[in-house]
């Protein structure tokens, strides 16, 4: 079941398809080799290292610090509006998604709804420049959430 939480600024928790792969994976069973005989033993594939599980929601929301109206301000200060889609008159939202960690750093941004003409790879662009968030927490302890977001560009 997958949940949608409106925020503010049209901050949506989502599932995103990694996460989804993530709870469909199945262990991989390392067979032994042909060349191996009685007696031989087959030592297991090395240990890799754990993603944690990324939430779609939280008791606390991850959050641009300084909230609101400080992701504002960010935005007015580092969006660059391509020339071609001034040009244009092109306006409208990217929805973008992208996961919060546990210490608040952004991992796999990515473009769920584009616009294209330049403005998809300017959303990028702002999220991979964003500072760390404040991580979202469940019962108190700071966890992986996924958030999907809006950035929107008017032409004047």
């Amino acid at each position: 079941m997958l949940r949608f939480i409106a925020l503010g600024l049209g901050l949506v928790c989502t599932a995103s398809p990694q996460a989804m792969a993530q709870a469909n994976a199945v262990a991989e069973v390392r067979q032994p080799s042909p060349g191996a005989g009685a007696g031989t033993s087959v030592s297991p594939p090395p240990a890799t290292p754990a993603t944690p599980p990324v939430y779609f929601t939280a008791d606390e929301l991850p959050s641009f610090v300084g909230g609101d109206e400080a992701l504002g301000t960010f935005y007015a200060k580092k969006l660059q509006y391509l020339v071609a889609a001034l040009d244009q008159h092109l306006s409208g939202k990217v929805i973008v998604t992208f996961i919060v960690d546990n210490e608040g750093r952004l991992r796999d941004p990515r473009v769920v709804r584009g616009l294209g003409h330049g403005l998809d790879e300017e959303a990028l662009r702002l999220v991979r420049l964003m500072p760390w968030w404040n991580p979202g927490r469940i019962k108190g302890q700071p966890v992986w959430v996924s958030v999907t977001m809006p950035i929107v560009f008017r032409a004047l």
